[in-house]
């Protein structure tokens, strides 16, 4: 069985949270494979445990990559502050083709244009794929999946970190499928008693309350903060409202936009006039400005540029959404060139986490070596881009971990689900329920 394949049916997808499904890039032909170990989110740090104690899955995940897709060149990207990754990794590099490279601690730097940019000085196309300029993108993590498909073992697990208001930061293997709840007790509980989750990180992620949502192929971690903090507070604040609000308050000061990470790239995307378009109507929906195409929601300018404290990243979200409705397609300047201020722009970590007020919330989560063995696992059939997963059980079966539970017809874009424990399936909807 040849490397695609066996990416196919082990269900590896992109575990930086895409969830785009690997065996696709891995029949792509490019000359260099690109992995993405620079983990921009605060407070995360499951890509360094995970390069840091397995480096040598990340490396043979690298070579079968490189191997599938012709790719002459694979390099790590990996922020310089993370150095210990990059010595782990080193033994490892025993091919004069591989490389790691080292990267400021900026934020987002592992924004795949940022990333391509950085690490080889090509411009991916406006509303392009890296694929366009001859690099296949990776998280490390998938790459660790890679290697264990090569083996037979398909996706299980996942690595997160478990950090914030929480008893004992770490970062370890969740079984997929695991609930919020039961993760948040691998981390020794929550230290307070009202709190607010934010899923897969705070620039990116989404915010929950329900402990028990499961752990998924593309959860990066659950940050733990208190409900009255003020991210918790913005991020509940209603859409409409935050509109409404951009509507009144703007004075176009456009450091929204000097601010802006693909800005600065050379990309058009100007979010303050797309917040400007919020004046236009009530709703702003019949003429939403196009400069919101090439947004990458990282989420800088909301959190972190406007010194009023408004919603543009919002408003690029809702300005993209009724454009993709209305079938407008980008049609501006195709050609990018970076700013001459874009190595003096970019907005350190530590900064943007002093202005987050998270600072005290830091913690090296380190790698916790742990068998974890859940009661219940409910997985749902949709981790991926692509069609959901169908149903290969019935309520009753028993299943064994690793046992294929769900599969997608193979001329569709999927991916297969696997138990990540063994059990009896006691519930199928648009997930699969399985009880030890």
């Amino acid at each position: 069985m040849q490397i695609q394949e066996q990416i196919r049916v082990a269900g590896v997808v992109g575990a930086g949270g895409a969830g785009f499904p690997s065996h696709v890039k891995a029949g792509s032909t490019v000359d260099t494979i690109l992995a993405n170990g620079a983990e921009c989110e605060p407070l995360l740090h499951k890509d360094l445990e995970l390069m840091v104690h397995f480096p040598e899955r990340v490396v043979h995940g690298m070579k079968l990559l490189m191997q599938a897709t012709g790719a002459q060149d694979g390099i790590i990207g990996i922020k310089e502050k993370n150095r210990i990754a990059a010595d782990a990794l080193q033994p490892f590099l025993d091919d004069p083709r591989l490389r790691v490279h080292l990267m400021g601690d900026f934020y987002p730097s592992g924004d795949e244009y940022v990333l391509v940019y950085e690490a080889t000085k090509r411009l991916i196309p406006p509303q392009g794929i890296p694929l366009q300029v001859g690099v296949v993108v990776n998280n490390v993590e998938t790459l660790y999946n890679i290697s264990l498909a090569a083996e037979g073992r398909p996706v299980t697990h996942k690595f997160i970190t478990v950090t914030g208001t929480v008893a004992r930061p770490c970062t370890f293997l969740a079984p997929v499928g695991m609930s919020y709840r039961d993760a948040i007790e691998v981390a020794g509980g929550a230290s307070i008693d009202e709190y607010a989750i934010f899923v897969s990180g705070i620039m990116m992620g989404k915010l929950e309350c329900d402990l028990d949502l499961p752990i998924t192929k593309t959860t990066a971690g659950l940050i733990l903060l208190p409900k009255s903090h003020p991210l918790v507070e913005r991020k509940i604040v209603p859409e409409t409202a935050m509109h409404r609000i951009g509507k009144s308050a703007c004075d176009q000061c456009s450091y929204c936009t000097e601010l802006c990470p693909r800005y600065i790239l050379g990309y058009d995307v100007q979010p303050h006039k797309v917040m400007r378009s919020l004046a236009f109507t009530t709703s702003g929906a019949d003429i939403w400005s196009k400069f919101a195409s090439l947004c990458c929601a990282c989420g800088l300018c909301t959190l972190y540029s406007c010194p009023e404290g408004l919603y543009p990243k919002e408003a690029c979200d809702k300005s993209k959404e009724d454009l993709k409705a209305s079938n407008q397609k980008w049609s501006g300047n195709m050609k990018v060139q970076p700013h001459p201020m874009y190595e003096y722009r970019r907005t350190p970590i530590k900064q943007l986490m002093t202005r987050l007020g998270i600072l005290e919330f830091e913690s090296p989560a380190h790698f916790l070596h742990a068998d974890i063995q859940p009661q219940r696992v409910t997985i749902p059939l949709s981790q991926h881009i692509g069609q959901p997963a169908l149903p290969l059980v019935s309520v009753g079966t028993r299943v064994q971990a690793g046992q294929c539970i769900a599969d997608v017809p193979a001329e569709k874009l999927g991916a297969s689900i696997h138990a990540s424990i063994a059990g009896t399936v006691t519930e199928i909807s648009n997930r699969i329920t399985i009880e030890r």
